[in-house]
């Protein structure tokens, strides 16, 4: 009998490509999180609230923000690990390099990690076109 054949998921991913994820790659700083609310483009999808903004640096990063109200700490852990781990894999195919802040809505709390991910891959799919427009 033939082995079965591993399930397509989000996360498996093209092995060619380098995917990592440093702290460069994360914004930390209150003041850029200030500058994105600020200027950046804001995004809605399902779960999430995403500010957007052209980086400063070479490298496109990510800020993530859950809070208390989203849920508990290890509900708030899962979400930006499973955000986090989304922009790790999609990064390379964003076209220009991006600022991205994700604010968890509430909605957030209690889905299963597909249909977060899926959420991710949705937006990230989209957001060139929501870019330039």
């Amino acid at each position: 009998m033939p082995a079965a054949e591993p399930e397509q998921s989000f996360f498996n991913a093209d092995r060619s490509l380098r995917f990592f994820f440093k702290k460069t790659d994360r914004i930390l700083k209150r003041s850029e999180f200030l500058r994105l609310s600020d200027t950046g483009r804001r995004l809605n999808t399902r779960f999430f609230i995403a500010l957007v903004a052209p980086a400063e640096g070479g490298r496109s990063r990510i800020g993530i923000t859950v809070s208390r109200k989203v849920g508990r700490a290890v509900e708030r852990n899962r979400i930006k690990r499973l955000a986090r781990e989304a922009f790790r894999l999609q990064r390379n195919f964003i076209s220009q390099p991006l600022d991205i802040s994700l604010i968890a809505l509430r909605s957030a709390a209690g889905q299963p990690n597909r249909a977060i991910a899926q959420a991710l891959k949705d937006f990230y799919d989209k957001l060139p076109r929501q870019i330039e427009n």
